[in-house]
């Protein structure tokens, strides 16, 4: 509990009993998207009492603090990812929901190329690849 009171206070959160509980859900997830309903089951199940309300107050703040990132899928909800700083994107299967991330240099490289051709420099991005299962 100690190392999540640090990083709560490391971004400028309030150490609360929700925020620490909810924190290590997201770290201790064999899962590492999850939905604001994904984190809430992971609490009753640990016996915890917090409400679905407060989870997405708290997912909010954590996102806004930099804590999580927060990605819309399309076909689905807002999932959450704890913010570790490391680039990757993701691929979607369109059957099962599930998410999978990558990383791939020819694909970091060639973005860059292509926004230098068009006269600009990436700021930022996000690729997601929707997929499903070869028949």
């Amino acid at each position: 509990m100690a190392a999540e009171s640090q990083e709560l206070k490391k971004v400028g959160l309030k150490v609360t009993l929700p925020r620490v509980k909810i924190l290590q859900i997201l770290e201790n997830s064999d899962t590492r998207h999850m939905s604001a309903e994904d984190v809430y089951k992971a609490l009753l199940e640990a016996g915890e009492d917090v409400g679905l309300a407060t989870v997405y107050r708290v997912l909010t703040q954590f996102e806004s603090a930099g804590l999580v990132e927060r990605h819309n899928f399309d076909g689905g909800h807002s999932v959450f990812e704890l913010d570790r700083g490391d680039h990757h994107d993701h691929m979607v299967c369109i059957e099962s929901g599930k998410v999978i991330e990558f990383h791939n240099e020819d694909i970091e490289r060639l973005q860059h190329e292509i926004a230098e051709t068009a006269g600009y420099e990436i700021t930022g991005h996000s690729l997601v690849i929707y997929v499903k299962p070869k028949a």
